[in-house]
């Protein structure tokens, strides 16, 4: 390859070490050099890496260079926002992205949120801590070399030479250290918790006092005298402006509208007496974001007789976080256990940073965070807060967007992966696993996973679930004793609800309340590994973001509340996945044989099948057709549905797929339907029984005028619009590249559908917000290598001018799949095999 100009805006020393380098691409495998490469990088279809090296280094350093070509904006902005600089380049109004959810704060807020953590040199101190608290010794050797990848590329084209015009020529686009990347690893493990509590937490003042005007000073604690007690006043759990109950119901509430609107996944183990023509399969389906820092990358990792392990992972972290090597293919899922715990504590009426903790009052600590902010007239300033912190944690003022004021009470938050790298040593482990055996193993001995769970296959015929993460040390007797009023309320709400993790909130005057540490737990307050619960099957297990108690309904799971519900409705799209399961295993699902097939997954998955028509169409049909008149005065207007009744009829497939009619009609009624509440709430006439999970509840009543409102509310809406009712799901669910219009099958979760598609505006264009990423079907055999058919939704690269912007994106558009290059003479025998050869 010819070498490009360097960028003048790049340090010397990263421009001379770049000089010494060379870069070569060939056409073919034999190219001149390879077998003195450091790294060899072999592009496939789609743009898809095939990457080998001798080391680990050399895998990162192939791996780092070949993520920056196509996707170095995105990383860019990721290293910006994790050194807390995003006020200073893009100003401190614009939105960031720091969690799970898409633009849930400003830049300021998060440039707050992240120089705390760097002010207090969290992450370093992780990354000097010994394995397994701290990276295995093949972890710092693959992010050394990414980081040289990533200095490579960006060398070799200049920050003025970057083909993607977001960041070409950008101030804020620079070399990376090692460093950037933990940083980045670990703001990827701690999301699970930030969406839900950034802002409160770096904007929490006491009362009667700005945060920035706040003096620090050293902690310091007083003890009551015999005769002395604690003011008086209402009792931790109470509050002036919120009764518990309405706390608890509004937390509850906030925190089932996250769910539904994040990210999700779907995935499905199928053992041996399941599949048909091999021993084991696997699909996985995560529900990410389709863009940003969340996106996933695809490539395949090869160090021989070390690892070869092919899939894809969170882009800019050097390793498969979902996938397959020669023997295991796995995937996670969204869990239900919540990776944060709050703390109300009783505050001095006289002194609100005072708490009082075993009868003593202790001060909290504070301290000043500043970061560097452009303002508006593009001077830059300084922003200084002072944010406070309890021996539990941060002070927060506001969970999910509720208040929780600063009165006679505070909350502190414990964050369970806050101390977490080890999720790092989890993915690389899990990268050569030999079975499922292998696979529990690394989930205890790591206890690394943040906030997913994890279900997969091996050449045995062995199918496994497991949520083993790192999970608060809240026993069901420590919940019982320690939480509050209203803690108690919020954790017996959640558990009633599909999907929402159970939040606990202890008493902090008590320091026994205080996740106790576990021996057997990896890290301090975590809990026991093997009290989470796992299932290893022959038929199958699956998840789709339930708890674990129905991985697989012949075999209920029990575990400890704070992990989810037990005997609770289950989410629409749990059962489809499992009626899914059950019915091609059986062969009764209308496709040929029994058992799975790469061509029976496959359809499965795109026949885009909505549970909730399934349950509710034929009663709406008939609620349509005897609507008196066909018309519903609804919200002031009188609505004719009479049109509505033969096109809900016709749709006889209850699916979304580009073609179906009726689909779209039906989503926007289901949604007025729902209105927030969850699906068990609706008026059916066979309520929900935990004893048939799977199919109840069902029969909606034809006679409620709630199913006719929202008939009525979803026929004036597409009217008024400009929707034909019988609109093809083509014609209005698409997303926008290069100015080309890509029609996109599949829906929203609520309604039962697996391939989840949850469509939005996103930068003033149509896009996807959340929805299927990198999905992967894999079957293995009693020998030969894995089968593997996959699919990067969104494609390889975020940048426009790239030709793999939108490749996959058609291809998933028109319900194809990739067909995956793993074995050497698979990859030589592409007929777009490229060599690109880092010496």
């Amino acid at each position: 390859m010819t070498r490009r100009r360097l960028g003048s805006r790049l340090p010397m020393a990263v421009m001379a070490a770049v000089a010494m380098m060379s870069t070569t691409t060939v056409a073919a495998s034999s190219a001149a050099g390879e077998e003195s490469a450091e790294a060899t990088i072999r592009y496939t279809e789609y743009g898809i890496p095939h990457i080998t090296a001798s080391s680990w280094e050399g895998l990162g350093l192939g791996y780092g260079y070949a993520a920056a070509k196509d996707n170095i904006c995105t990383l860019a902005d990721t290293y910006l926002m994790v050194d807390a600089q995003r006020s200073r380049y893009l100003g401190p109004d614009g939105r960031a992205s720091p969690g799970r959810n898409q633009n849930t704060t400003t830049n300021l807020n998060s440039d707050l949120y992240f120089q705390r953590i760097n002010d207090d040199r969290v992450v370093e101190r992780l990354i000097n801590q010994p394995a397994p608290k701290g990276p295995e010794p093949e972890v710092k050797e693959a992010i050394r070399g990414y980081v040289r990848g990533y200095n490579r590329y960006l060398a070799e084209t200049g920050v003025d030479g970057i083909s993607d015009p977001v960041c070409r020529g950008a101030a804020w686009v620079r070399p990376i250290t090692e460093l950037d990347v933990y940083r980045h690893a670990h703001a990827e493990i701690i999301m699970g918790s930030a969406d839900a509590l950034l802002d409160g937490e770096v904007t929490a003042a006491p009362p009667g006092a700005s945060s920035a005007a706040s003096a620090s000073g050293p902690a310091a604690t007083t003890r009551l005298g015999a005769k002395t007690t604690a003011p008086s006043g209402p009792k931790t759990t109470a509050s002036p402006v919120s009764s518990p109950a309405r706390t608890a119901r509004r937390i509850r509430d906030a925190m089932a509208v996250s769910a539904r609107q994040g990210m999700g996944s779907n995935a499905l183990a199928v053992g041996s007496q399941g599949v048909s023509g091999g021993t084991s399969m696997l699909l996985a389906n995560p529900h990410f974001p389709w863009q940003g820092k969340n996106r996933m990358w695809q490539s395949q990792l090869t160090i021989p007789d070390k690892v070869n392990v092919s899939g894809a992972g969170l882009l800019g972290l050097p390793a498969v976080n979902i996938g397959h090597n020669n023997d295991v293919a796995w995937s996670h899922t969204v869990a239900t256990v919540a990776p944060f715990g709050l703390f109300d504590v009783q505050v001095n009426p006289l002194d609100p940073t005072s708490y009082l903790v075993d009868g003593v009052w202790q001060r909290m600590t504070s301290q000043q965070v500043t970061v560097d902010v452009r303002n508006a007239d593009g001077s830059l300033g300084k922003v200084t807060r002072t944010l406070w912190s309890t021996r539990y944690g941060p002070i927060t003022t506001s969970v999910e967007g509720v208040p929780l004021p600063w009165t006679v009470s505070a909350h502190a938050v414990r964050d369970a992966n806050m101390d977490n790298l080890r999720a790092l040593n989890t993915w690389f482990r899990l990268d050569q696993a030999e079975d499922v055996e292998d696979v529990v193993g690394t989930l205890e001995t790591t206890e690394g996973v943040p906030f997913f769970n994890t279900v997969a296959v091996d050449r045995k015929g062995d199918a496994l679930y497991a949520d083993i993460q790192a999970t608060p040390n809240i026993t069901d007797e420590h919940a019982q004793s320690c939480l509050t009023e209203t803690g108690r309320l919020l954790f017996e709400q959640t558990l009633r609800l599909p999907n929402v993790p159970p939040v606990s909130i202890l008493d902090g005057k008590r320091s026994a309340c205080d996740w106790p540490d576990d021996p057997n737990a990896v890290a301090p307050g975590l809990m026991d590994p093997r009290k989470q619960p796992r299932l290893v099957r022959s038929d199958f297990v699956g998840n789709a973001n339930d708890s674990a108690w129905l991985a697989n309904p012949e075999q209920p799971l029990s575990f400890p509340r704070v992990m989810g519900d037990m005997a609770a409705p289950r989410s629409l799209r749990t059962q489809e996945l499992i009626v899914t399961a059950q019915s091609r295993i059986d062969g009764t699902d209308g496709l040929p044989g029994k058992g799975f097939t790469p061509e029976t997954m496959r359809q499965s998955l795109f026949a885009d099948h909505s549970r909730a028509a399934d349950l509710a169409l034929t009663s709406t049909v008939t609620a349509c057709r005897n609507t008196p008149f066909g018309t519903v005065l609804v919200d002031g207007n009188l609505v004719n549905v009479s049109e509505a009744c033969p096109i809900l009829a016709a749709w006889k497939s209850h699916a979304y797929t580009s073609d179906s009619q009726g689909s779209w009609l039906f989503e926007n009624y289901w949604s007025y339907l729902l209105g927030g509440q969850a699906v068990e709430k609706l008026p059916w006439r066979v309520p929900f029984d935990p004893k048939d999970p799977v199919h109840t509840p069902n029969s909606l009543d034809p006679g409620s005028s709630a199913v006719r409102d929202a008939l009525a509310r979803a026929v004036f809406a597409l009217r008024k619009a400009g929707i034909p009712l019988d609109a093809r799901l083509s014609d209005v669910q698409k997303v926008e590249r290069n100015g080309e219009q890509i029609p996109i099958h599949g829906s929203i979760g609520e309604l039962g559908v697996l391939n989840v598609i949850t469509p939005g505006q996103v930068d003033g264009r149509t896009d996807v917000v959340f929805g299927s990423s990198f999905i992967q079907e894999v079957r293995f055999t009693a020998d030969g290598p894995p089968q593997t058919s996959s699919l990067l939704t969104y494609s390889q690269s975020a940048d426009p001018t790239s030709p793999h912007y939108a490749d996959q994106t058609r291809l998933f558009a028109a319900g194809q799949w990739v067909t995956e290059r793993f074995t050497e003479e698979q990859i030589a025998s592409s007929p777009q095999l490229e060599v690109e050869v880092l010496n």
